[in-house]
């Protein structure tokens, strides 16, 4: 077992097989290590979350080692067809890439008996392992920003299906009309670790199912509840970029291949809420860099954080008053709020003393993109109102934000912890990171940052299997241009991971401007051992 040093509270296991991992991480799961938060399994590793105040990454290693040789549970006999039309983007680039035709790529597919080994990426995605199938293809050089609902893609030894529009590197070859993951149904996931799964060539079938993926549109939960303090709500008059309800997220999912998502800038959406007397994590809106206003209707306190804005209050009555930011706000009914686009940072934070009605989903308001789980997006003529019930403190009139926000232009300093893949690139590269500013560019989400610079060159060429991902992992695709990854990232990925940001600095590079620079320093070596089974703690 090798074990790789992440931030603190967290280590990557890399076992010798996917047999081998998943034993070891059903003997985890039925004699759990004290301080252990959550486990993310993949193709040959183990993400492990841990308290370091309870127990470090050194002894977390050490418990699972003893583990290694543990039997696998009994996986389940249930067999879930899928049927598919072979219609994808890259069935000729699979079928060159294998010296094969297209006709004998979707046989070897259909044929086959797959195995659902572990899920990740996103909610429903499932890892389907058929070694015999033969269709062993790497990933795009480049992933696809847009990936449609129900693709079904080749990767490495694995088959996968898209349960939502996302983006991937995926080699598809086809696509499903079956939901993958639907919140109205139990289990959510259509399929389920250690099932079996058999595809089906809809050209040669005479029935199909009725089963539909839902329409890309379609709203997801609603974002409001009714009630709230005597009415109280405000109305969106204009919003140039959608906002997102936030709040500290949705640990303890991964299991069902849900990320924590939450606030970019946790920061400054705590900070908002300490101002207005708020929980620390109580719902607030995360608005995009662009203008956004809207009128209140009665009596409120509001506060707003994060990126830099102009501010202004414009009374029914009365001459328009400038406002300033991280403080409390009092406003009268009618009073109609502008925030400007931002001059600094790239997301802002807007409190309500009180809180917002919010419809929680899998128990945290937060809008994850990615996994398109929460309450929809917030846009011109929403009406949103207050909640009612929430215990309060004092506000806060004197209150400094955690950080400087970063502007366009200007070089931000983030401190990374290398690794865990350090090592797949060459020396050369290893220090080039370190060593150059890269540019963030405007393909940006909360997703992740494209960042531009020199090629990354690779040491190792070969296939990197899926395995776990944190928030602030930079991954470094096969055109060599790495990715930061943000608050609403995969769980999984593919393409190996260069270093990860250390936690102190995470808000700050969910506030990174495209057009600013970034330089990357290495907090500690990379880090990197090896454990034999029988060894002890």
């Amino acid at each position: 077992m090798r074990v790789l040093m992440l931030r603190e509270g967290a280590v990557l296991l890399e076992l010798a097989s996917l047999d081998v991992t998943l034993a070891l991480f059903d003997a985890l799961e039925a004699d759990p290590v004290a301080g252990v938060l959550e486990i993310v399994p993949a193709a040959r590793t183990l993400l492990i979350s841990h308290d370091p105040l309870t127990i470090s990454a050194e002894q977390v290693a050490a418990e699972a080692v003893v583990r290694l040789g543990m039997p696998r549970k009994a996986g389940a006999a249930e067999v879930v067809e899928i049927p598919v039309r072979y219609d994808g983007e890259d069935l000729a680039d699979v079928a060159e890439l294998l010296g094969i035709s297209t006709h004998e790529v979707i046989r070897r597919h259909v044929e086959a008996d797959y195995l659902v080994a572990f899920t990740g990426f996103a909610p429903g995605f499932a890892y389907l392992s058929a070694p015999d199938a033969d269709l062993h293809v790497p990933r795009r050089a480049s992933p696809r920003t847009h990936v449609p609902a129900g693709a079904v893609g080749l990767a490495g030894e694995f088959s996968g299906i898209y349960p939502k529009v996302s983006p991937g590197g995926w080699q598809l070859i086809g696509t499903t009309p079956l939901a993958m993951f639907d919140l109205t149904r139990k289990p959510a996931a259509l399929l389920q670790p250690g099932q079996h799964v058999r595809f089906r060539d809809m050209a040669e079938a005479t029935v199909h199912p009725v089963a539909k993926i839902p329409a890309e549109d379609a709203a997801p939960a609603a974002a409001v509840l009714e009630g709230g303090i005597e009415g109280l709500h405000l109305d969106v008059l204009s919003a140039g970029l959608p906002a997102l309800f936030q709040d500290h997220g949705r640990p303890g999912l991964a299991a069902q291949g849900i990320s924590r998502s939450g606030a970019a800038d946790r920061a400054s959406l705590s900070l908002a809420n300490r101002i207005t007397g708020n929980p620390a994590d109580a719902a607030a809106l995360e608005i995009a860099p662009a203008v956004f206003s809207f009128r209140v209707s009665g009596r409120a306190v509001i506060a707003v954080t994060g990126a830099e804005r102009a501010i202004t209050i414009q009374p029914e009555r009365g001459p328009r008053i400038s406002a300033p930011m991280n403080r409390p706000l009092a406003l009268e009914p009618g009073d109609r709020v502008t925030l400007e686009a931002p001059t600094a940072g790239l997301r802002s934070y807007l409190a309500l003393r009180g809180g917002f009605a919010v419809e929680p989903v899998l128990g945290s308001a937060s809008a994850d993109t990615l996994a398109q789980i929460g309450p929809a997006a917030v846009t011109a003529r929403a009406r949103l109102r207050a909640a009612s019930g929430m215990k309060l403190s004092a506000v806060e009139p004197e209150v400094l934000p955690a950080f400087a926000m970063p502007r366009a232009g200007e070089t931000i300093v983030l401190d990374v912890v290398p690794g865990p893949r350090t090592d797949w690139f060459t020396p050369a590269s290893a220090e080039q990171f370190l060593n150059v500013s890269w540019a963030a560019t405007s393909q940006a989400s909360r997703t992740g940052l494209r960042l531009s610079g020199p090629v990354l060159v690779r040491a190792v060429t070969g296939e990197l299997p899926s395995e776990g991902t944190l928030r602030g992992a930079i991954q470094v695709p096969a055109n060599g241009q790495p990715v930061l990854f943000l608050a609403d990232h995969p769980l999984t990925g593919g393409y190996p991971v260069m270093a990860t940001v250390a936690a102190h600095h995470l808000d700050l590079a969910g506030q990174i401007p495209p057009g600013a620079f970034i330089r990357f320093r290495a907090v500690r070596p990379f880090t990197a051992y090896s454990l034999c089974a029988g060894d002890t703690p």
